[in-house]
């Protein structure tokens, strides 16, 4: 039994995880995503062997986007029979998961609630197939009427529309290849270690029986593009970006070490939430410092860090958000952790699957059972956006010896490291330094155009386009033992208005 001195009514240990994958034989039978928000939540409720949902006090829906519905989590709660005080239905990203179970934690610590759940589900597998096929789904109507969330393209600035890197698949590789470059990474070494950490990622979701994709995979099957395997944004393959067409759902169930001891549930399942911290970046993307690093992730996982003695390495698993390559690889460096680290639990988005905002939900899910097999500390690490919005929390199967803090965000460290943000201009003349780029491919493999981010003679910021018939610039854009970050080009404006870059 883990001793504490704190209040036992006022600490918060996670009781129950729950999952579901829906692979349904026919379409039409699919689950909906509040069918499998409803199973996940009771199978969570099953886990921790104790009637708890009765008592349910705060209840946050992660927001999900292959069906709409009106109020999703009131929905949700009269399904559950409940009316908790808190009913949340929250806005998209990718770390909401981590930040609702530690929203949750901080109130049960303040004693509003004693028994919390957070869940999200999509189907977008189901509602692809059945729109493809022209099948009429018998699931709750379809709240049309219900405004989209905002994302991507409301954002960012016209010209990064205009040029296509507005959207997660675009604007990660400008991250790829300004960190790569920062770290004195050839692009084949760079690749070469993407490789060797999906296949990480693919071989966890192979052994974890609520994987969408069940395939241990080589770095080079990854990496090389194929007409399976297609290139979508330079440096990225198909297996090298989230698999957003799935059907699945997962809960995670807290309450009190009090109640949670009263209602029987036994030792051994408790697992405490030790504390986090969050912090994020400006939505627009063009307005950041530079690429080849994030200040709030730095400042979340140093945080995080500092609830363990301020060393990466005491981590006994970890679970590193991973919608792109970019993102592990700055945090396991931040984590001071080297390239053979074990960067997940779960399996990764690529192919444990990436049921959109709630993959951490499932990553709880994960760590939990982790840490209740012998694991003693685990760190959870959300991201959202475009390297936008950050989460860490730790998770222990040991009581904590302070109590929870109240405080999340680490928005002011964050803050204090950022440098000067320069100007974006959309007229320029003269030479352009590279500062970032990526070169984007249509659906049967030709080259679309290619993007540089680049620095003007001024210092200023812009977006330049290398059109798909320029072979000399796109040779070396593209050549592996040679970063072009950093190099010159000349800046001419095209017919279209549109800034052009070109090699010498």
């Amino acid at each position: 039994m883990s001793k504490t001195s704190l209040p036992e009514d006022r600490i918060p240990v996670i009781v129950g995880v729950g999952e579901i994958v829906d692979r349904p034989a026919d379409i039409a039978a699919g689950l909906e995503p509040l069918t499998l928000l409803e199973q996940a939540v009771r199978r969570a409720e099953a886990d921790s062997g104790a009637k708890l949902l009765g008592e349910l006090g705060s209840l946050d829906v992660v927001n999900f986007l292959s069906w709409r519905y009106r109020d999703p989590e009131k929905l949700l709660a009269a399904r559950l029979g409940v009316s908790p005080a808190h009913n949340y239905y929250g806005p998209v990203g990718g770390e909401s998961p981590i930040r609702y179970i530690h929203e949750a934690a901080q109130r049960i610590a303040r004693g509003e609630c004693s028994v919390a759940a957070v869940c999200g589900a999509e189907a977008q597998s189901t509602a692809t197939k059945a729109e493809r096929g022209g099948i009429t789904l018998p699931w709750t109507p379809f709240a049309s009427d219900v405004e989209e969330p905002k994302r991507g393209a409301v954002f960012q600035k016209p010209m990064a529309v205009k040029l296509g890197v507005f959207r997660p698949i675009t604007v990660y590789p400008l991250y790829e290849s300004a960190t790569s470059a920062h770290w004195g990474q050839t692009p084949r070494e760079a690749l070469a270690e993407s490789g060797r950490l999906w296949s990480t990622y693919s071989k966890v979701a192979s052994e974890n029986p609520n994987s969408w994709m069940k395939k241990a995979l080589a770095p080079d099957e990854i990496t090389t593009a194929t007409a399976d395997n297609r290139l979508i944004a330079w440096p990225y393959t198909k297996l090298m970006v989230a698999n957003p067409t799935v059907n699945m759902g997962g809960a995670v169930l807290l309450t009190s070490l009090a109640k949670a001891r009263a209602a029987g549930v036994p030792e051994d399942r408790l697992i405490y939430v030790w504390g986090g911290a969050s912090a994020e970046e400006p939505r627009d993307y063009l307005v950041r410092d530079q690429f080849y690093e994030s200040h709030p992730q730095n400042a979340v996982l140093k945080a995080v860090m500092d609830l363990v003695e301020g060393d990466g390495k005491k981590f006994d698993a970890i679970e590193l958000y991973s919608c792109f390559p970019c993102v592990p690889k700055m945090a396991r460096r931040t984590l001071g952790l080297g390239p053979d680290v074990q960067p997940t639990v779960t399996g990764g988005l690529t192919f444990f699957g990436a049921p959109l905002n709630t993959y951490m939900t499932h990553a709880a899910c994960a760590m939990v059972r982790k840490l209740r097999d012998g694991g003693k500390l685990g760190l959870l690490y959300g991201q959202g956006g475009f390297v936008t919005k950050h989460h860490g929390l730790v998770l222990s199967r040991e009581a904590p010896k302070a109590a929870l803090s109240q405080n999340t965000s680490v928005q002011t460290e964050a803050d204090r490291a950022k440098g000067a943000v320069p100007e974006f201009v959309t007229e320029a003349s003269g030479k352009g330094k590279a500062e970032s780029f990526t070169v984007i491919y249509k659906g049967n493999g030709e080259v679309e155009h290619g993007v540089v981010m680049m620095r003007t003679e001024q210092d200023a910021r812009a977006l330049a386009r290398v059109p798909a018939n320029d072979a000399a610039t796109l040779a070396h854009l593209l050549n592996m033992d040679r970063t072009p970050v950093g190099t010159l080009g000349n800046v001419v404006t095209a017919e279209d208005g549109v800034l052009e870059w070109r090699v010498g």
